[in-house]
């Protein structure tokens, strides 16, 4: 049978929702997550995306904004300040704004996927 999309890993993850129900909250504050879903009760202790949040977040963060910069800088030539003027605001939108749902992302294809650490399934390791 197949699933709807709000029961997707994808949609859930990216609406920072719990893996399992798609209606609890993932998060307390901004990065915390909390102990557990206050809708079905999932213990969310499994969830360790590590710094991979953050490493997708960072590459892509940086083509958009080097690759802007550079662009401006051909085309314009503005003065430095200007550069500081126009990027540091776009570098702190497109590194924090997709950080939180990239990190619900990657605990609900953690939980989709039942990884855990030190574990490979399928390939006779122990």
């Amino acid at each position: 049978m197949a699933e709807s999309h709000s029961s997707l890993p994808i949609a859930k993850g990216l609406r920072c929702r719990c893996p399992r129900c798609g209606e609890g909250k993932l998060f307390a504050g901004f990065l915390t997550v909390r102990p557990r879903c206050e809708h079905c009760g999932l213990d969310y202790s499994f969830a360790d995306a590590g710094d991979g949040p953050a490493v997708f977040v960072i590459f892509i963060a940086g083509f958009v904004v080097v690759f802007s910069a550079l662009i401006v800088e051909v085309l314009y030539q503005p003065p430095f300040w200007l550069h500081a003027l126009l990027w540091g605001p776009l570098i702190l939108a497109v590194t924090l704004l997709p950080l939180r749902p990239m990190k619900g992302l990657m605990i609900a294809l953690q939980y989709h996927h039942k990884a855990a650490e030190g574990r490979l399934h399928g390939r006779g390791d122990a």
